[in-house]
């Protein structure tokens, strides 16, 4: 499916004007179901109840409200919350230049890709391979909605994507989780710990040896359950593992290590193994989608 641009834009970088187009990145592949009755199966609907007036209450009839006191609401109009949007403004303008790894991911929200508008595919192409060579990337701030935005852009793959942000007031404070401070690592404990670390390391990241296997396994069930086979329930879980000497733990760990790389191939060949199978578990997944459309009368 080709990716369809969410929103234009223009960056701002310097005196240079960059008009682009903005297109989701990512797309959720979780399996999604609706509810329904238990009793006759249809899909039920949901409404908004008023309690006070003892009524279902239309979309139409619905204002927001800020509680500022325990059931005590101050009323807000759409009017009233457009006004303090912000401007209209489609420009992300550059305020700085970082390198990559001095930004923490705790902030990063959701992805876009960006593309050039027509006419702007030079000076496009000109940030693009700039911010590649100096190996930073941008920090801006982007009105989206109507409201302000912290942006990241970065040079990816040939052009650049653009991630939303959290502001600082929104991430919590690690300092409040015990991280285990008072806890004493011995330093041959240490040394095996990092040799583990080594054996099990890649020299990249390849995703498409990762696969949603639980999602695979849910389809399959699906795929059955449409087929009218019965489906197994109330298996035990799976037992917790035994805490055992950390270095014991350890040592073992390392006498695995030459399985630990098969291990990885096997992996990649179940998440290659998963994509082959995965357009014939989402036909036999179909069926149910026309089951409920039909269930609603």
């Amino acid at each position: 499916m080709p990716l369809h641009a969410v929103s234009p834009g223009t960056i701002s970088f310097g005196l240079v004007a960059i008009p682009v187009r903005l297109y989701t990145a990512t797309s959720s592949q979780q399996v999604a179901f609706n509810m329904l009755h238990a009793k006759c199966g249809s899909r039920i609907r949901q409404q908004t109840y008023c309690p006070r007036c003892e009524a279902t209450i239309e979309r139409a009839e619905l204002t927001r409200g800020y509680e500022f006191a325990k059931d005590q609401y101050v009323r807000i109009s759409d009017d009233e919350l457009r006004s303090v949007e912000g401007e209209a403004s489609r420009v992300i303008d550059i305020a700085e230049f970082v390198p990559l790894p001095r930004v923490d991911p705790i902030y990063f929200e959701k992805t876009y890709y960006l593309g050039p508008e027509k006419g702007g595919e030079k000076p496009y192409r000109l940030l693009a391979d700039a911010m590649a060579k100096s190996e930073k990337v941008a920090l801006a701030k982007f009105i989206m909605r109507g409201k302000e935005t912290l942006v990241l852009i970065r040079a990816a793959q040939g052009g650049l994507m653009l991630h939303t942000m959290y502001f600082a007031d929104e991430v919590r404070n690690f300092g409040e989780v015990d991280k285990g401070a008072g806890a004493q690592v011995r330093p041959n404990e240490l040394e095996l710990a990092v040799k583990l670390i080594e054996g099990l390391s890649n020299e990249a990241f390849e995703p498409d040896q990762y696969a949603d296997e639980y999602r695979q396994r849910v389809l399959d069930m699906i795929g059955k359950k449409v087929e009218g086979e019965d489906i197994e329930t109330g298996a035990a879980p799976a037992p917790r593992p035994q805490v055992i000497d950390l270095m014991d733990a350890l040592k073992a760990s390392l006498e695995k290590k030459p399985l630990a790389r098969a291990a990885r191939g096997a992996a990649a060949a179940r998440a290659a193994s998963g994509k082959r199978e995965a357009a014939a578990a989402k036909r036999e997944a179909a069926p149910p989608k026309r089951a409920q459309a039909g269930g609603r009368k």
